[in-house]
Protein backbone atom coordinates (compact mmCIF):
# COMPACT_ATOMS: atom_id res chain seq x y z
CA UNK A 1 0.00 0.00 0.00
CA UNK A 2 1.45 3.33 -0.89
CA UNK A 3 0.93 6.24 2.38
CA UNK A 4 1.43 10.09 0.74
CA UNK A 5 3.91 11.68 2.05
CA UNK A 6 1.52 14.43 2.98
CA UNK A 7 -2.36 13.73 3.92
CA UNK A 8 -4.31 14.64 0.73
CA UNK A 9 -6.48 17.17 0.83
CA UNK A 10 -10.59 16.60 0.44
CA UNK A 11 -13.60 18.66 -0.59
CA UNK A 12 -16.70 16.49 0.94
CA UNK A 13 -19.47 18.17 -0.87
CA UNK A 14 -22.52 17.43 1.52
CA UNK A 15 -20.39 16.28 4.38
CA UNK A 16 -23.76 16.18 6.77
CA UNK A 17 -25.75 13.86 4.46
CA UNK A 18 -25.41 9.85 4.85
CA UNK A 19 -22.87 10.14 1.98
CA UNK A 20 -20.75 12.41 3.74
CA UNK A 21 -21.24 11.33 7.08
CA UNK A 22 -19.66 7.84 5.81
CA UNK A 23 -16.82 9.63 4.09
CA UNK A 24 -15.60 11.64 7.02
CA UNK A 25 -15.89 7.93 9.41
CA UNK A 26 -13.70 6.05 6.61
CA UNK A 27 -10.96 9.30 7.38
CA UNK A 28 -11.23 9.26 10.33
CA UNK A 29 -9.71 6.07 10.50
CA UNK A 30 -7.06 6.80 7.89
CA UNK A 31 -5.23 10.78 9.06
CA UNK A 32 -1.67 9.69 7.70
CA UNK A 33 -3.76 10.19 3.98
CA UNK A 34 -6.36 12.62 3.81
CA UNK A 35 -6.99 15.89 5.05
CA UNK A 36 -10.34 17.77 4.99
CA UNK A 37 -10.14 20.71 3.29
CA UNK A 38 -13.49 21.75 3.09
CA UNK A 39 -17.48 20.91 3.99
CA UNK A 40 -20.23 21.52 2.76
CA UNK A 41 -24.00 21.89 3.72
CA UNK A 42 -27.46 23.14 2.88
CA UNK A 43 -28.92 24.62 6.46
CA UNK A 44 -28.00 21.61 8.98
CA UNK A 45 -26.19 24.24 10.71
CA UNK A 46 -25.70 22.08 14.02
CA UNK A 47 -24.25 19.20 12.17
CA UNK A 48 -22.25 21.18 10.13
CA UNK A 49 -21.14 22.34 12.95
CA UNK A 50 -19.87 19.05 15.23
CA UNK A 51 -18.05 17.82 11.81
CA UNK A 52 -15.94 21.36 11.94
CA UNK A 53 -14.82 20.98 15.47
CA UNK A 54 -13.64 17.83 14.75
CA UNK A 55 -12.17 18.11 11.67
CA UNK A 56 -11.03 21.65 11.34
CA UNK A 57 -11.53 21.99 7.89
CA UNK A 58 -10.23 25.44 6.58
CA UNK A 59 -13.18 25.69 4.86
CA UNK A 60 -16.87 25.62 5.83
CA UNK A 61 -19.93 26.27 2.85
CA UNK A 62 -23.80 26.70 3.91
CA UNK A 63 -25.42 27.43 0.35
CA UNK A 64 -27.87 29.20 2.55
CA UNK A 65 -27.07 32.72 3.89
CA UNK A 66 -28.66 32.83 7.09
CA UNK A 67 -27.20 29.55 8.35
CA UNK A 68 -23.75 30.47 7.43
CA UNK A 69 -24.36 33.10 9.66
CA UNK A 70 -25.28 31.06 12.43
CA UNK A 71 -22.59 28.53 11.75
CA UNK A 72 -19.67 31.46 12.01
CA UNK A 73 -21.51 32.31 15.43
CA UNK A 74 -21.19 28.22 16.88
CA UNK A 75 -17.50 27.92 15.42
CA UNK A 76 -16.40 31.52 16.88
CA UNK A 77 -14.94 29.42 20.50
CA UNK A 78 -14.28 26.23 19.02
CA UNK A 79 -13.31 26.70 15.74
CA UNK A 80 -11.99 29.93 14.59
CA UNK A 81 -9.60 29.52 12.24
CA UNK A 82 -12.47 27.68 9.59
CA UNK A 83 -13.62 29.95 7.24
CA UNK A 84 -17.43 30.74 7.03
CA UNK A 85 -18.47 30.25 3.42
CA UNK A 86 -22.38 31.28 1.70
CA UNK A 87 -23.85 30.36 -1.50
CA UNK A 88 -23.99 28.05 -4.29
CA UNK A 89 -20.67 29.72 -5.79
CA UNK A 90 -18.83 29.49 -2.51
CA UNK A 91 -19.76 25.52 -3.52
CA UNK A 92 -18.21 25.54 -6.87
CA UNK A 93 -14.48 27.68 -5.58
CA UNK A 94 -14.40 24.73 -2.98
CA UNK A 95 -14.39 22.04 -5.17
CA UNK A 96 -11.47 23.72 -7.48
CA UNK A 97 -9.51 24.45 -4.61
CA UNK A 98 -6.09 24.02 -5.77
CA UNK A 99 -4.85 22.38 -2.54
CA UNK A 100 -7.67 19.35 -3.03
CA UNK A 101 -7.14 16.14 -4.76
CA UNK A 102 -9.88 14.50 -4.24
CA UNK A 103 -13.92 15.64 -4.12
CA UNK A 104 -16.54 13.66 -2.70
CA UNK A 105 -19.55 15.10 -4.83
CA UNK A 106 -22.73 13.95 -2.28
CA UNK A 107 -24.83 16.83 -2.74
CA UNK A 108 -28.02 15.27 -3.63
CA UNK A 109 -29.91 16.36 -6.71
CA UNK A 110 -29.26 18.73 -9.35
CA UNK A 111 -28.01 20.87 -6.64
CA UNK A 112 -24.71 19.06 -6.83
CA UNK A 113 -24.06 19.30 -10.60
CA UNK A 114 -21.81 22.72 -10.71
CA UNK A 115 -19.71 21.92 -7.95
CA UNK A 116 -19.56 18.59 -9.37
CA UNK A 117 -18.14 19.84 -13.04
CA UNK A 118 -16.18 22.50 -11.43
CA UNK A 119 -14.16 19.54 -9.83
CA UNK A 120 -13.97 17.85 -12.90
CA UNK A 121 -12.88 21.38 -14.79
CA UNK A 122 -9.95 21.13 -12.17
CA UNK A 123 -8.43 17.79 -13.08
CA UNK A 124 -9.59 16.29 -9.57
CA UNK A 125 -10.04 12.91 -8.10
CA UNK A 126 -13.70 13.09 -8.67
CA UNK A 127 -15.91 10.83 -6.18
CA UNK A 128 -18.67 10.42 -7.76
CA UNK A 129 -22.14 9.92 -5.68
CA UNK A 130 -24.08 12.71 -7.34
CA UNK A 131 -25.49 10.71 -10.20
CA UNK A 132 -27.60 13.98 -11.53
CA UNK A 133 -24.35 14.91 -12.62
CA UNK A 134 -24.26 12.74 -15.07
CA UNK A 135 -27.85 12.40 -15.51
CA UNK A 136 -28.17 15.94 -16.75
CA UNK A 137 -24.66 16.81 -18.73
CA UNK A 138 -23.51 13.26 -19.37
CA UNK A 139 -21.28 14.02 -22.89
CA UNK A 140 -20.47 17.64 -21.46
CA UNK A 141 -19.34 16.29 -17.79
CA UNK A 142 -17.73 12.79 -19.28
CA UNK A 143 -15.30 15.62 -21.84
CA UNK A 144 -14.39 17.54 -19.20
CA UNK A 145 -12.95 14.66 -17.57
CA UNK A 146 -10.85 13.82 -20.39
CA UNK A 147 -10.07 16.98 -21.42
CA UNK A 148 -8.95 18.05 -17.73
CA UNK A 149 -7.32 14.66 -16.56
CA UNK A 150 -9.68 14.19 -13.94
CA UNK A 151 -10.14 10.49 -12.32
CA UNK A 152 -13.48 9.73 -11.87
CA UNK A 153 -13.95 7.04 -9.99
CA UNK A 154 -18.11 5.85 -8.73
CA UNK A 155 -19.32 5.86 -5.47
CA UNK A 156 -22.75 4.25 -5.91
CA UNK A 157 -22.48 1.06 -4.69
CA UNK A 158 -23.83 -0.56 -8.04
CA UNK A 159 -21.71 1.38 -10.04
CA UNK A 160 -18.75 0.84 -8.07
CA UNK A 161 -18.92 -2.62 -7.90
CA UNK A 162 -18.80 -2.56 -12.01
CA UNK A 163 -15.54 -0.92 -11.58
CA UNK A 164 -14.58 -3.38 -9.37
CA UNK A 165 -15.29 -6.23 -11.56
CA UNK A 166 -13.87 -4.24 -14.83
CA UNK A 167 -9.79 -4.97 -15.24
CA UNK A 168 -7.46 -3.06 -12.87
CA UNK A 169 -6.29 -0.38 -16.06
CA UNK A 170 -10.06 0.37 -16.70
CA UNK A 171 -11.16 3.67 -16.85
CA UNK A 172 -14.20 5.53 -16.54
CA UNK A 173 -15.89 6.72 -19.91
CA UNK A 174 -14.32 3.49 -21.99
CA UNK A 175 -16.12 0.83 -23.47
CA UNK A 176 -14.87 -1.60 -21.48
CA UNK A 177 -13.06 -4.81 -24.25
CA UNK A 178 -14.73 -7.71 -23.74
CA UNK A 179 -17.95 -6.95 -21.84
CA UNK A 180 -21.04 -8.30 -23.37
CA UNK A 181 -23.17 -6.45 -20.58
CA UNK A 182 -23.67 -5.50 -17.16
CA UNK A 183 -26.22 -6.01 -14.67
CA UNK A 184 -26.98 -3.48 -11.84
CA UNK A 185 -28.65 -5.15 -9.01
CA UNK A 186 -31.98 -3.13 -6.83
CA UNK A 187 -33.29 -4.09 -3.68
CA UNK A 188 -37.11 -3.38 -4.74
CA UNK A 189 -37.46 -1.27 -2.04
CA UNK A 190 -39.61 -1.17 0.95
CA UNK A 191 -42.74 -1.79 -1.60
CA UNK A 192 -41.42 -4.48 -3.42
CA UNK A 193 -44.06 -6.96 -1.98
CA UNK A 194 -46.69 -4.75 -1.40
CA UNK A 195 -49.91 -5.54 -3.24
CA UNK A 196 -50.29 -2.62 -6.19
CA UNK A 197 -53.53 -1.52 -5.50
CA UNK A 198 -52.46 -0.28 -2.15
CA UNK A 199 -49.67 1.73 -3.83
CA UNK A 200 -51.39 4.82 -3.78
CA UNK A 201 -52.16 5.11 0.09
CA UNK A 202 -48.30 4.83 0.97
CA UNK A 203 -47.15 7.34 3.30
CA UNK A 204 -43.71 9.25 3.25
CA UNK A 205 -42.70 7.25 6.14
CA UNK A 206 -43.45 4.08 4.83
CA UNK A 207 -41.42 4.86 1.64
CA UNK A 208 -38.55 6.08 3.37
CA UNK A 209 -38.26 2.67 5.32
CA UNK A 210 -35.98 1.27 3.24
CA UNK A 211 -35.28 -2.63 4.30
CA UNK A 212 -31.35 -2.93 3.87
CA UNK A 213 -29.92 0.73 3.59
CA UNK A 214 -30.35 4.12 5.64
CA UNK A 215 -30.42 6.92 3.25
CA UNK A 216 -31.79 10.55 2.88
CA UNK A 217 -35.79 10.99 2.44
CA UNK A 218 -35.40 11.60 -1.48
CA UNK A 219 -33.09 8.82 -2.20
CA UNK A 220 -35.36 6.75 -0.26
CA UNK A 221 -38.14 7.66 -2.32
CA UNK A 222 -36.68 7.50 -5.54
CA UNK A 223 -35.42 3.57 -4.48
CA UNK A 224 -39.34 2.92 -3.43
CA UNK A 225 -40.51 4.24 -7.36
CA UNK A 226 -36.92 2.68 -8.71
CA UNK A 227 -36.27 5.90 -10.30
CA UNK A 228 -33.10 5.63 -8.28
CA UNK A 229 -32.28 2.57 -10.26
CA UNK A 230 -33.45 4.45 -13.69
CA UNK A 231 -31.13 7.13 -13.07
CA UNK A 232 -28.50 4.27 -12.08
CA UNK A 233 -28.89 3.33 -15.86
CA UNK A 234 -28.26 6.46 -17.15
CA UNK A 235 -25.15 7.00 -14.84
CA UNK A 236 -23.91 3.65 -15.77
CA UNK A 237 -24.29 4.06 -19.46
CA UNK A 238 -21.62 7.19 -19.18
CA UNK A 239 -19.78 5.93 -17.05
CA UNK A 240 -19.05 2.53 -18.79
CA UNK A 241 -19.39 3.42 -22.56
CA UNK A 242 -22.60 1.37 -23.18
CA UNK A 243 -25.81 1.86 -24.33
CA UNK A 244 -29.71 0.98 -22.65
CA UNK A 245 -29.28 -2.53 -24.46
CA UNK A 246 -26.29 -3.86 -22.96
CA UNK A 247 -27.31 -2.68 -19.19
CA UNK A 248 -29.64 -4.81 -16.81
CA UNK A 249 -31.67 -4.24 -13.71
CA UNK A 250 -32.57 -7.38 -11.65
CA UNK A 251 -34.52 -7.23 -8.01
CA UNK A 252 -31.85 -8.73 -5.48
CA UNK A 253 -33.40 -8.44 -2.31
CA UNK A 254 -30.88 -9.22 -0.45
CA UNK A 255 -28.25 -6.46 -1.23
CA UNK A 256 -25.40 -8.26 -0.97
CA UNK A 257 -24.52 -8.82 -4.85
CA UNK A 258 -23.99 -4.97 -5.71
CA UNK A 259 -23.58 -5.74 -9.46
CA UNK A 260 -22.13 -7.96 -11.76
CA UNK A 261 -20.18 -7.88 -15.11
CA UNK A 262 -20.88 -10.34 -18.46
CA UNK A 263 -18.10 -11.11 -20.41
CA UNK A 264 -18.09 -12.44 -23.76
CA UNK A 265 -16.83 -15.38 -22.74
CA UNK A 266 -19.78 -16.07 -20.68
CA UNK A 267 -18.06 -15.66 -17.48
CA UNK A 268 -20.01 -13.47 -14.72
CA UNK A 269 -17.79 -11.45 -12.62
CA UNK A 270 -19.89 -9.96 -9.03
CA UNK A 271 -18.87 -7.99 -6.42
CA UNK A 272 -20.38 -8.72 -2.93
CA UNK A 273 -20.18 -7.45 0.79
CA UNK A 274 -22.90 -6.15 3.71
CA UNK A 275 -24.78 -3.21 2.50
CA UNK A 276 -21.81 -0.47 3.63
CA UNK A 277 -21.60 2.65 2.35
CA UNK A 278 -18.31 2.67 3.89
CA UNK A 279 -17.25 0.01 1.37
CA UNK A 280 -17.15 1.83 -1.93
CA UNK A 281 -16.41 4.78 -0.42
CA UNK A 282 -12.92 3.25 1.06
CA UNK A 283 -12.80 1.67 -2.54
CA UNK A 284 -12.75 5.05 -4.19
CA UNK A 285 -10.89 6.84 -1.01
CA UNK A 286 -8.04 4.65 -1.33
CA UNK A 287 -8.13 3.76 -4.86
CA UNK A 288 -5.87 1.72 -6.45
CA UNK A 289 -4.78 0.34 -2.64
CA UNK A 290 -7.07 -1.03 -0.78
CA UNK A 291 -7.98 0.56 2.83
CA UNK A 292 -10.06 -0.57 5.66
CA UNK A 293 -13.47 0.76 6.21
CA UNK A 294 -15.00 -0.26 9.29
CA UNK A 295 -17.57 -2.59 7.45
CA UNK A 296 -17.69 -5.92 8.80
CA UNK A 297 -17.07 -8.67 6.56
CA UNK A 298 -19.87 -11.04 4.55
CA UNK A 299 -20.41 -14.19 6.21
CA UNK A 300 -22.23 -15.89 3.09
CA UNK A 301 -23.13 -18.52 5.76
CA UNK A 302 -25.32 -16.24 7.64
CA UNK A 303 -27.51 -15.51 4.44
CA UNK A 304 -27.88 -18.72 2.38
CA UNK A 305 -30.68 -18.14 -0.21
CA UNK A 306 -29.45 -15.46 -3.16
CA UNK A 307 -32.78 -14.31 -5.08
CA UNK A 308 -32.61 -12.82 -8.44
CA UNK A 309 -35.74 -11.91 -10.21
CA UNK A 310 -36.87 -9.33 -12.83
CA UNK A 311 -38.57 -5.94 -12.04
CA UNK A 312 -42.24 -5.73 -12.47
CA UNK A 313 -43.00 -2.54 -15.16
CA UNK A 314 -46.45 -2.04 -13.63
CA UNK A 315 -45.03 -2.08 -10.19
CA UNK A 316 -41.95 0.47 -11.04
CA UNK A 317 -43.47 2.43 -14.13
CA UNK A 318 -40.60 5.31 -13.40
CA UNK A 319 -37.77 2.88 -14.42
CA UNK A 320 -39.13 2.75 -18.11
CA UNK A 321 -39.04 6.36 -18.11
CA UNK A 322 -35.36 6.31 -17.44
CA UNK A 323 -34.78 3.54 -19.75
CA UNK A 324 -36.83 5.73 -22.42
CA UNK A 325 -34.86 8.79 -21.52
CA UNK A 326 -31.59 7.19 -21.85
CA UNK A 327 -32.35 6.13 -25.35
CA UNK A 328 -34.03 9.24 -26.51
CA UNK A 329 -30.99 11.66 -25.16
CA UNK A 330 -30.42 14.91 -25.76
CA UNK A 331 -31.92 16.59 -22.76
CA UNK A 332 -34.28 14.22 -21.85
CA UNK A 333 -32.52 12.66 -18.66
CA UNK A 334 -32.51 16.30 -17.57
CA UNK A 335 -35.92 16.50 -18.06
CA UNK A 336 -36.98 13.64 -16.76
CA UNK A 337 -34.67 14.58 -13.38
CA UNK A 338 -36.34 17.75 -12.81
CA UNK A 339 -39.30 16.24 -12.75
CA UNK A 340 -38.33 13.64 -10.77
CA UNK A 341 -37.03 16.07 -7.88
CA UNK A 342 -40.58 18.21 -7.78
CA UNK A 343 -42.88 15.08 -7.80
CA UNK A 344 -40.86 13.79 -5.08
CA UNK A 345 -40.74 16.72 -2.88
CA UNK A 346 -44.37 17.02 -3.38
CA UNK A 347 -45.20 13.55 -2.32
CA UNK A 348 -42.82 13.59 0.76
CA UNK A 349 -44.89 16.76 1.81
CA UNK A 350 -48.01 15.34 1.33
CA UNK A 351 -49.68 17.03 -1.88
CA UNK A 352 -49.69 14.28 -4.27
CA UNK A 353 -49.90 10.61 -3.82
CA UNK A 354 -47.11 8.25 -4.27
CA UNK A 355 -48.41 6.57 -7.64
CA UNK A 356 -49.07 10.45 -8.95
CA UNK A 357 -44.92 10.40 -8.61
CA UNK A 358 -44.88 8.32 -12.00
CA UNK A 359 -48.29 10.36 -14.07
CA UNK A 360 -46.50 13.73 -13.07
CA UNK A 361 -42.94 12.65 -14.57
CA UNK A 362 -44.25 10.85 -17.53
CA UNK A 363 -46.67 13.87 -18.24
CA UNK A 364 -43.97 16.63 -18.06
CA UNK A 365 -41.79 14.84 -20.74
CA UNK A 366 -44.33 14.37 -22.80
CA UNK A 367 -45.28 18.21 -22.90
CA UNK A 368 -41.11 19.46 -22.83
CA UNK A 369 -39.54 19.75 -25.78
CA UNK A 370 -36.02 17.82 -25.74
CA UNK A 371 -33.13 19.66 -26.85
CA UNK A 372 -29.37 18.45 -28.12
CA UNK A 373 -26.99 18.33 -24.80
CA UNK A 374 -24.86 20.53 -26.30
CA UNK A 375 -24.04 23.21 -23.99
CA UNK A 376 -24.69 23.65 -20.14
CA UNK A 377 -27.45 26.67 -20.48
CA UNK A 378 -29.62 24.23 -22.90
CA UNK A 379 -29.13 21.59 -20.49
CA UNK A 380 -29.94 24.37 -17.30
CA UNK A 381 -32.83 26.10 -18.67
CA UNK A 382 -34.34 22.29 -20.00
CA UNK A 383 -34.03 21.67 -16.33
CA UNK A 384 -36.04 24.71 -15.27
CA UNK A 385 -38.72 24.46 -17.95
CA UNK A 386 -39.31 21.26 -16.42
CA UNK A 387 -39.55 22.23 -13.09
CA UNK A 388 -41.80 24.81 -13.77
CA UNK A 389 -44.14 22.28 -15.88
CA UNK A 390 -44.00 19.64 -13.15
CA UNK A 391 -45.00 22.39 -10.61
CA UNK A 392 -48.07 23.66 -12.36
CA UNK A 393 -49.17 19.39 -12.91
CA UNK A 394 -48.98 19.06 -8.97
CA UNK A 395 -50.86 21.69 -8.57
CA UNK A 396 -53.41 20.54 -10.87
CA UNK A 397 -53.41 16.39 -8.91
CA UNK A 398 -53.17 18.42 -5.68
CA UNK A 399 -57.12 20.13 -6.29
CA UNK A 400 -58.11 16.35 -7.39
CA UNK A 401 -56.50 15.09 -4.67
CA UNK A 402 -58.18 17.52 -2.15
CA UNK A 403 -61.72 16.31 -4.02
Amino acid sequence: MNTPATPSGITVLGSTGSIGVNTLDVIARHPERFSVTALTANTRVDALAEQCIRFQPRYAVMTDDDAAARLRDKLAQQAPDVEVLAGHDSLVRVAGLPEVEHVMAAIVGAAGLLPTLEAANAGKRVLLANKEALVMSGALFMEAVRRNRATLLPVDSEHNAIFQCLPDNYRAGEAPRGVRRIVLTASGGPFRDLPIGQLHDVTPEQACAHPNWDMGRKISVDSATMMNKGLEVIEAGWLFGLGADRIRVVLHPQSLVHSLVEYDDGSMLAQMGNPDMRVPISHVLGWPDRISSGAAGLDLLEHGLLQFTAPDDARFPCLSLAVAALETGGTAPAILNAANEIAVAAFLERRIPFTAIHSIIEETLGRATVHPAETLQTILDDDALARALASELIMQTRVTVAQ
